[in-house]
């Protein structure tokens, strides 16, 4: 279960309707209700926090969030978007990474999900991560 104060408009999450669980992205917050509308590509649904569940970042999911990725001779893989980097010590090791943005580093040693990258992401860059490519 994801904590709502965790969720922000624009997060991508799974929601469960009724048995059918669907990736959408957070559309609007009903912070009375503590219900959340998710939009999964059909058509938007409010959710309860109970029905949703993090995405697990993974290397296909920075691809669908468009960073190019760059193997190291030493093992280590890098990912980018924009200005923003992610270096994996280790290629597939997701419990263990560096993300920077200009001056600002955080070590990151546990795994996140996608909702918590584009939590980091928005407070250094000030930009919601979405599927969109710039530079």
């Amino acid at each position: 279960m994801i904590k709502f104060h965790d969720i922000k408009v624009g997060d991508y999450l799974m929601a469960d309707n009724d048995g059918d669980i669907l990736q959408g992205e957070v559309t609007d917050l009903n912070g009375d209700e503590k219900q959340v509308c998710v939009d999964t590509g059909t058509q938007e649904f409010w959710f309860e926090t109970s029905q949703l569940q993090p995405i697990p970042l993974d290397e296909d999911q920075l691809a669908r969030l468009k960073f190019t990725k760059q193997e190291n001779e030493d093992g280590s893989v890098k990912f980018m978007k924009g200005a923003f980097r992610i270096l994996l010590h280790s290629k597939g090791e997701f419990s263990n990474m560096e993300i920077w943005y200009r001056d600002e580093r955080r070590h990151i040693i546990q795994p996140l999900s996608v909702h918590q990258l584009q939590n980091h992401f928005y407070e250094m860059t000030k930009v919601h991560l979405n599927d969109e490519v710039f530079s």
